[in-house]
């Protein structure tokens, strides 16, 4: 079977505590439709309690368990409805993956005196004021957890610096007294170690061993397959490769990782990837730009060369495609929608041709109410067609006509894709070991084609949309899966 991964939550899911829950529900519908692997959302809580998403972390060991922040549970549930939900899906043989925050901590409960210098937000590497003294909330004891699994107290020490300055109550940029930022991270900014909140402080050597002792505690506790982990252009480089390999050791031996370097220059993504020795995928943001721009392009964008410049293309095992996610949705920090019209054919780019480990987002599959976003057309049936159907044998039928993409996968079960970003686009080629067979457009079933005596056929699609071919014989079985969701 082909990895297929869902990210399983969206930015504006109601905070009703009912996602582990929906998700163990609907754990058997997911390994049906050809997932394979599920990423939960961050599962500690978080400084805003139950309204967080979970990317502004305040007890790692939190994971719903405790009264803290207002809270017993996260948004998504308890503690208990989140192993339950990773047991459903491990019965059903779907890896989890699992949303590690580890760049930053929020919510403190202690208000601590230090020395810090501010420094300037556009780089990083300017001091704006000399070391003066501060009042900063850095001091995490975690009072509602009473030590319970570990007794490390975080103070401003384990930090290199912060973003609030308590004493004249403004929003700057300090870094603490002796502390220097990382230079193992991205060098936007001039330095990019910091985003936001308390900055962990990856040169600390009691950090460093209380985040192998969370590490070993959580996939012990978990039992996930894997990690998804949160902005890693912030964070050391050389920390990841020697921590994945020792969680390797615990729990399920947690043996995938994919890391999230937010950048649109593949060059910036390749470059960490080297820095922290290939120990990761990573997510194809490079490939994110490219299919967000196709799809504003007004029909300019070359759609042959969509790959060109992705990590898809330069390191095809490392890359983990998607389309869009919860930080890309409208009203989000980095909004860069795909726009709706291009969705279907941007997934048959991602899941119905050569990338080894596409990502779904559940604001696709599932739709988001209240950006009055619908699901994408005919998603499910492509990740079906995907694990059922797709051969790893690829023949380009790209031509002249930089508006229109065509391909096929040859095989048993033939998968002929052809969309355009403009007018009705068409395309006539050969294969005779198929010759007298019927092929339906799963986009529209009404739509069937025969190839020829000789093996040749002709397929096309209507303006601005895609059409995905597969024998008739597959796509009666198809219905009969698909159709026991409905």
């Amino acid at each position: 079977m082909k990895d297929t991964m869902i990210q399983y939550f969206q930015w504006d899911l109601p905070a009703d505590r009912s996602l582990y829950k929906k998700l163990g529900a609907q754990a058997a519908e997911l390994a049906r439709t050809g997932f394979n692997m599920v990423w939960m959302p961050p599962a500690s809580k978080g400084a805003a309690g139950v309204n967080d998403v979970g990317y502004s972390p305040y007890d790692l060991y939190d994971l719903g368990e405790f009264y803290q922040k207002g809270t017993q549970s996260t948004k998504y549930g308890t503690r208990a409805q989140y192993l339950r939900a990773i047991n459903a899906l491990h019965k059903r043989k779907i890896r989890v993956i699992a949303d590690v925050v580890l760049n930053h901590k929020m919510g403190a409960d202690i208000l601590e005196d230090a020395m810090a210098s501010t420094v300037s937000q556009l780089d990083r590497n300017k001091i704006d004021q000399s070391l003066h003294p501060v009042k900063t909330w850095t001091g995490f004891t975690f009072p509602g957890r009473r030590d319970k699994y570990s007794s490390f107290h975080w103070t401003w020490r384990h930090f290199t610096g912060t973003d609030y300055d308590e004493s004249n109550r403004q929003n700057e940029l300090l870094l603490f007294e002796g502390k220097y930022w990382n230079d193992r991270v991205s060098h936007e900014n001039g330095n990019y170690d910091f985003i936001m909140g308390c900055d962990v402080d990856f040169s600390n050597t009691e950090v460093i061993d209380e985040l192998y002792r969370w590490g070993h505690w959580y996939v012990t506790q978990t039992q996930v397959d894997g990690f998804r982990l949160d902005a890693v252009k912030n964070i050391d480089s050389s920390f990841f490769k020697c921590w994945l390999e020792d969680m390797h050791k615990y729990g399920n031996h947690p043996d995938f990782a994919v890391g999230e370097f937010w950048s649109g220059n593949v060059w910036d993504v390749k470059h960490y990837l080297h820095d922290c020795g290939y120990c990761m995928k990573m997510m194809d943001v490079p490939l994110h730009y490219e299919l967000q721009r196709a799809s504003m392009s007004n029909g300019t964008y070359d759609i042959r060369k969509l790959f060109h410049d992705t990590l898809t293309n330069y390191d095809p095992h490392y890359a983990v495609a998607f389309v869009d996610n919860h930080d890309t949705q409208p009203h989000q920090s980095l909004e860069s929608w795909v726009m709706d019209w291009f969705k279907t054919a941007a997934y048959a780019s991602i899941l119905l041709y050569k990338c080894e480990c596409p990502c779904v987002f559940y604001g696709d599959y599932y739709g988001i109410p209240s950006a009055d976003k619908h699901p994408v057309s005919c998603l499910k049936e492509m990740v079906w067609i995907r694990a059922n159907l797709l051969s790893s044998n690829f023949i380009d039928l790209f031509d002249e006509d930089r508006q229109k993409a065509c391909w096929m996968a040859y095989g048993e079960h033939p998968v002929i894709v052809i969309y355009t970003i403009a007018d009705r686009k068409e395309k006539t080629f050969c294969e005779p070991n198929y010759a007298g067979q019927t092929i339906v457009d799963v986009m529209n079933p009404d739509h069937t084609e025969t190839f020829g005596p000789d093996g040749t056929v002709h397929v096309s699609c209507m303006p601005g949309c895609a059409s995905v071919y597969i024998l008739k014989s597959d796509y009666s079985r198809l219905r009969r899966e698909i159709k026991k969701d409905r």
